[in-house]
C-alpha cells in the first residue's frame, strides 16, 4: 500500500483540496462512517417502536402510570439518538477530512445510563409490580 491509500486521497491538485485544509478521505473511511450513522439511526427507531409495543401492547402493571413512563423514555431516548446522529456524523467526517483526531461522542453515554435506567426499571416492574 502506497502513502495514498491511508487517511485520504489527493486530489490531484497540491494534494489538498476543498476548504479548510480538507482533503478527499479514503471511502472506507467514509463508509464506516456512514454505517455508524446508520446504527444510530437504526438504534432510534427501534427505540420508537418499543415505546410503542410498551404502550400498546404490554398490560398496565400495578403500579400506576408505569407503562406509560416507560413508553415516554424509550420515545425521548429515540428523539435524543436521532437527532445526535447527524451531528455526530458530521464532527466525525470534518475530522476525518483534517486527518485529525477523532471526536467523543456524548451519545454513548447517554445511550448506555438510559438503558441502564430502563433495564432497571423493567425488572423492577416485573418482579414486583407484575401486571395488574
Amino acid at each position: 500500500m502506497g502513502s495514498d491509500s491511508g487517511r485520504g486521497r489527493e486530489d490531484g491538485n497540491g494534494g489538498v483540496g476543498g476548504d479548510g485544509g480538507e482533503k478527499e478521505p479514503d471511502y472506507r473511511f467514509t463508509l464506516a462512517n456512514e454505517r455508524t450513522f446508520l446504527a444510530w439511526i437504526r438504534t432510534g427507531v427501534s427505540l420508537l417502536a418499543a415505546a410503542v409495543a410498551v404502550r400498546q401492547l404490554v398490560p398496565a402493571f400495578t403500579i400506576p402510570h408505569a407503562r406509560e413512563l416507560l413508553a415516554v423514555v424509550c420515545a425521548l431516548l429515540a428523539v435524543v439518538i436521532t437527532g445526535g446522529a447527524y451531528p455526530h456524523w458530521r464532527r466525525v467526517q470534518r475530522a476525518i477530512r483534517r486527518d485529525a483526531p477523532l471526536p467523543g461522542s456524548w451519545l454513548l453515554p447517554v445511550l448506555a445510563t438510559v438503558i441502564t435506567a430502563i433495564a432497571s426499571f423493567t425488572t423492577v416492574l416485573v418482579w414486583a409490580g407484575g401486571p395488574a
